[in-house]
């Protein structure tokens, strides 16, 4: 069903508001005056009188009432009633379809304003036809010709009208919505800003954290394991006093452990590789790291490397590396009465993986506070995709598994 709409915009229903509130009364009264002096015809008088009463009680009179579609139909309904009778007894009152037409542009809202705009044209027809011969049918067609004539024009009018409120209610709606929209986007844009400042800051605290991760990890790879064994070399040194070509041994290797820390902390400071991969592949470079532990431990450790070797991302190789240097380290320091390391590079199809397994005592993983050489191994491998664990039982020995998505370098 369609629906109402006002007739004119609310700027131009202010400007034409005089047309529904002075005009009808304006005409009626001129017709009156008309009247009273040229014809003296009481009842025209009356009549004029009536719809001045009539428009007063139930428009002028009643604001309320203009919003009641039925009370408005009743309203221009009696006024076209009493302008039809007028213009029937005396032409001249056809000038009151004017405030007719008026009525029904204004107060009325499409589609139903047509109707009362065909009324009023009735009236004008009706009023314009006056002395055509309604005895013949040219003289019935010549009156609907007339009335003809006054009702397309002003109902083509009307729907002209209501085009053009149309398009301005659409147009204004459409800016309406845009200014809404730009609204949205700047809150939107706002948000973003403020949401990009905080990422930011999130990004640099992690990026601090990560560096001191970085920074931790590597102190305890290079400075923590080589002081732990001129620690250890040294109270090796230390009971072996009376025996001078051991003693010069174990001095021996904790000179050369602490030259070999000393480097290894100045290129982590400068964030290079282990010098072993920077000179060697990461399967000598395990397999160098191995011997030297053996050579000052007194610890055989047997090296295997299966699949076909190949290059592998500088984090991925470093990471690796370090995760075999803490697991030794983490024998001689837990598992002293081991008898035999396995240190195995496997080279797959999807992943890499590194296994260091000893024969010593064992302990129960239950157990483990997890000191922070295995913590930092376990970021190392996670960081990059990768699994960790440790397998181990009292009496039986311990494994550590590292395992690497395979992506090979460029």
């Amino acid at each position: 069903m369609a629906t109402e709409e006002p007739a004119w915009p609310a700027g131009w229903e202010r400007r034409l508001r005089p047309m529904v509130t002075v005009l009808p009364y304006a005409v009626l009264a001129a017709l009156a005056a008309f009247t009273a002096v040229l014809r003296r015809d009481s009842l025209d008088l009356v009549l004029c009188a009536a719809a001045a009463v009539w428009n007063l009680a139930l428009f002028t009179a009643r604001p309320a009432w203009r919003d009641r579609p039925a009370v408005v139909a009743v309203f221009l309904t009696g006024l076209n009633l009493f302008g039809l009778v007028m213009v029937v007894r005396d032409p001249w009152f056809g000038f009151y379809s004017v405030a007719l037409y008026a009525y029904a542009f204004q107060i009325v809202g499409w589609p139903r304003e047509l109707y009362f705009i065909a009324a009023a044209g009735v009236v004008a027809g009706t009023a314009q036809a006056t002395g055509l011969d309604y005895a013949s049918w040219a003289g019935w067609l010549g009156r609907a010709a007339v009335i003809v004539v006054n009702v397309l024009p002003f109902c083509l009018i009307a729907w002209l009208g209501e085009v053009m409120v149309r398009y301005q209610t659409g147009r204004e709606r459409a800016l309406r919505e845009a200014r809404e929209a730009n609204a949205r986007l700047e809150a939107a844009l706002a948000e973003n800003a403020a949401l990009q400042e905080r990422l930011v800051e999130q990004a640099r605290a992690a990026g601090v954290l990560d560096e001191r991760g970085r920074m931790a990890r590597e102190i305890h790879d290079t400075l923590a394991q080589g002081l732990t064994g001129i620690v250890t070399q040294l109270q090796a040194a230390e009971h072996l006093a009376d025996d001078p070509p051991a003693w010069r041994r174990h001095h021996a290797a904790a000179t050369a452990l602490a030259r070999e820390s000393l480097a290894e902390a100045r290129r982590s400071v400068n964030e290079l590789r282990p010098e072993r991969l920077e000179t060697g592949r990461l399967a000598d470079a395990i397999a160098e790291v191995a011997a030297t532990w053996s050579d000052r431990h007194g610890v055989p450790v047997a090296v295997t490397v299966t699949g076909f070797s190949r290059a592998l991302r500088p984090e991925a190789e470093v990471s690796l590396f370090r995760t075999a240097q803490e697991a030794l380290a983490n024998v001689a320091k837990h598992a002293s009465s081991a008898t035999r390391v396995g240190v195995t590079l496997s080279y797959m199809d999807q992943q890499v993986a590194l296994d260091v397994r000893d024969d010593g005592p064992g302990f129960d993983p239950l157990s483990l506070n997890g000191g922070f050489g295995l913590v930092a191994m376990r970021q190392r491998i996670e960081a990059l995709s990768g699994t960790l664990q440790i397998e181990s039982e009292a009496g039986g020995g311990t494994g550590i598994s590292a395992s690497l998505p395979l992506e090979v370098s460029p």
